[in-house]
């Protein structure tokens, strides 16, 4: 709603009329048009002819709704994914830095076809020598395998039926092919079928995992460890995209349940619950848990003390088995370290665990606490936590999430560390939750996600910022980008984006166009209304970036096309301007015509503000609708009695992207 300022009896009358016609004659003041800046590119025209319509209004051609997936944005009545359930046996070897496992894997087949084959991921095998990743991204670059040589190594592979598992497996054919492996069925699986396949595998653990896993020290971080089968949907069949480091995940949902062998003197945290604490953690371990889940206030669970007496442990001697189990999940990881502190606190019975070292505790001392934060802040606002359980973990990974895992750095500083903590907490709803394909739409993850964070960053340290601030701050970021010509479009697969825009384009520019969708265009309870639909709907289901459009303009009851599309699919500038101001005197009105100005491809909503003779203001908005027949030119006329307006201004508050602002501002007319 526009904000109006009324002093007064001053406004006899106001008289706005819209303009629409391109050959309206308009008296410019002495101050003049500006002319066209360095970012007049790509003007959107209407085309009058009625075809072809290249302008930013155009209708988005988005994938054609199906039974599977509706109109509206919700799964159609015949939606359907795929499912699997693992059970995985692992041991840890720390001489030979080698983990060594097996599994068996249900797979449910819900879809409509048969298949007669199965794709597995092997995401070891980015760190084989000569692989795409090592060819992709410079070896000692964040996502580079910094030379070292690894890889799955497959040591059996079987087929069981449903219900015979226990007994002789058949014989399968596979082929590898870079990060995937190609199982060919002994027996097709026809709709509504299951089955079961028996691996077992091994592979030597890397120091430094694309930042996404790996060891310092005694200390691991254990991810995209066991062969994980490759989503088969209904848009792409099988999703076979490879796993090269910058690019994260796309996974199936299932229950596991996992063993973890390792030396005694271990602590293990992980996905899900453990199963077997009688056998793990020592009495005083379990009665200080019991307490945590009582608890908003942090307790230890394992202290300094009890990590240099030996007592943290069961026993020192051999090796021990953690057992784990998690329920609806998409993946599963662990960390393990013999002098991991662990203290835990709860909110709603959720237990929040902190798992760091010694020389982490100055910053990660408020670790669980911080975890509880962020579980409570995205579950009271967007969608409620329906998991039992949250654990940050510290280690050489600088942020990298996992169902019911963060892994975190030693960070320099409480604000730091929480911005990362909540950040791999809110990965929790997206994708852990809502189910994208984040190798081919990393936005769809990674921009959300980034979007709730900045409530959760304000409500633990509002000193620093409130969410609005925080946001302003994110768009002069992209502001500067534009300028710079520097961004890139947001719907670019991951491994497409230049490492070093990853972060602005991915993570800051599809937060920002949510701000901007928020505030500007569809309003708070609108847009709110919304995204909570749009996560109900998705929950533990796998959608596409269509979904998440249709949906926002199901629930909010607006047409956005034009929004996905500039902010989006596109990289458009953002540029408006006073184009022209036309002052005339009729008697005690005082007639204003503006022809307001865009002189980039992108449009955004009109913010202008008047100042008057009197001191006082008036602010005017327009939706960015007002465009949509004519994208460089828009036309108001006003009328004010009693007083003069001696400035416009568009956007004052830097609410909106802008690349020039020095032709926002008008600055009246000149002296006589």
């Amino acid at each position: 709603m526009s904000r109006q300022c009324y002093i007064g009896k001053q406004y006899s009358w106001l008289w706005i009329v819209h303009v629409t016609s391109l050959t309206m004659s308009v008296v410019a003041s002495a101050q003049g048009a500006p002319q066209p800046g360095p970012h007049d590119r790509g003007r959107g025209t209407f085309d009058r002819t009625g075809v072809g319509d290249t302008s930013m209004f155009a209708p988005l051609a988005l994938t054609p709704p199906t039974p599977y997936r509706a109109a509206s944005g919700a799964p159609g009545p015949k939606y359907w994914q795929n499912h699997a359930d693992y059970e995985i046996k692992a041991t840890l070897d720390t001489t030979t830095l080698t983990l060594t496992g097996s599994l068996r894997m249900r797979y449910s087949n819900n879809s409509p076809d048969t298949l007669s084959f199965i794709w597995l991921q092997l995401e070891q095998n980015a760190f084989r020598d000569s692989s795409l990743n090592s060819y992709v991204f410079p070896q000692d670059t964040r996502f580079g395998s910094r030379s070292f040589q690894g890889g799955d190594v497959i040591d059996h592979i079987e087929q069981h039926s449903t219900g015979q598992a226990g007994t002789m497996g058949r014989a399968v054919k596979t082929r590898v092919l870079g990060t995937e492996l190609k199982v060919d069925l002994a027996k097709p699986l026809p709709p509504g079928g299951s089955t079961i396949l028996d691996v077992a595998w091994h592979f030597r653990i890397p120091e430094h995992g694309a930042d996404r896993m790996g060891r310092d020290g005694s200390l691991y971080e254990l991810a995209q460890w066991y062969p994980r089968v490759v989503v088969y949907d209904d848009l792409h069949g099988w999703n076979t995209e490879p796993y090269l480091g910058q690019g994260e995940f796309y996974l199936e949902y299932g229950d596991f349940t996992y063993a973890i062998t390792l030396p005694a003197g271990y602590i293990v945290c992980g996905t899900g619950t453990i199963t077997n604490p009688t056998e793990v953690l020592t009495v005083t371990e379990r009665e200080r848990l019991a307490r945590a889940a009582r608890s908003e206030t942090p307790i230890a669970i394992v202290t300094p003390g009890e990590l240099t007496s030996g007592a943290a442990r069961p026993t020192q001697h051999g090796m021990l088995t953690w057992r784990f189990a998690a329920r609806n999940v998409r993946d599963v990881a662990w960390a393990a370290a013999p002098n991991y502190l662990w203290d835990a606190s709860s909110w709603r019975g959720i237990l929040s665990h902190a798992c760091y070292r010694p020389s982490a505790a100055d910053t990660w001392k408020d670790g669980a606490d911080m975890g509880r934060m962020s579980i409570e802040e995205y579950s009271t606002r967007w969608f409620p936590y329906p998991y039992p359980q949250i654990t940050v973990v510290e280690g050489p990974i600088s942020g990298m999430e996992y169902p019911m895992l963060a892994m975190e750095d030693h960070s320099p500083d409480k604000y730091a560390l929480y911005n990362v903590i909540t950040h791999e907490v809110g990965h929790n709803w997206f994708p852990m939750i809502v189910g994208s394909n984040e190798r081919v739409h990393f936005w769809q993850d990674e921009g959300l996600n980034t979007f709730i964070n900045t409530f959760s960053e304000a409500r633990r340290f509002p000193e620093r910022g409130n969410q609005m601030e925080r946001a302003a701050d994110e768009r002069e970021t992209i502001v500067q980008a534009e300028s710079l010509g520097t961004d890139v479009p947001t719907e670019l697969g991951a491994d497409r984006v230049p490492g070093d825009r990853l972060g602005t384009d991915d993570y800051t520019k599809p937060s920002v166009a949510l701000q901007l969708l928020r505030q500007e265009i569809l309003g708070p309870e609108a847009f709110d209304d919304a995204f909570r639909t749009y996560i109900r709907r998705w929950a533990y289901k796998h959608p596409a970036p269509a979904d998440f459009f249709r949906t926002m303009e199901d629930v909010s009851g607006k047409r956005l096309d034009w929004f996905w599309r500039e902010l989006f699919l596109e990289n458009p500038n953002f540029d408006q301007a006073i184009d022209s101001v036309a002052v005339r005197q009729v008697g005690a009105v005082d007639s204003v015509t503006v022809v307001y100005a865009n002189r980039a491809r992108g449009i955004l909503p009109i913010r202008a503000r008047f100042t008057f003779s009197d001191g006082t203001t008036e602010d005017f908005n327009y939706p960015a609708e007002v465009w949509s027949t004519n994208t460089t030119r828009y036309v108001r006329r006003y009328g004010f009695t009693g007083k003069q307006v001696t400035r416009i201004e568009l956007d004052p508050d830097h609410r909106l992207i802008d690349v020039d602002r020095a032709n926002n501002i008008w600055a009246g007319p000149p002296a006589t």
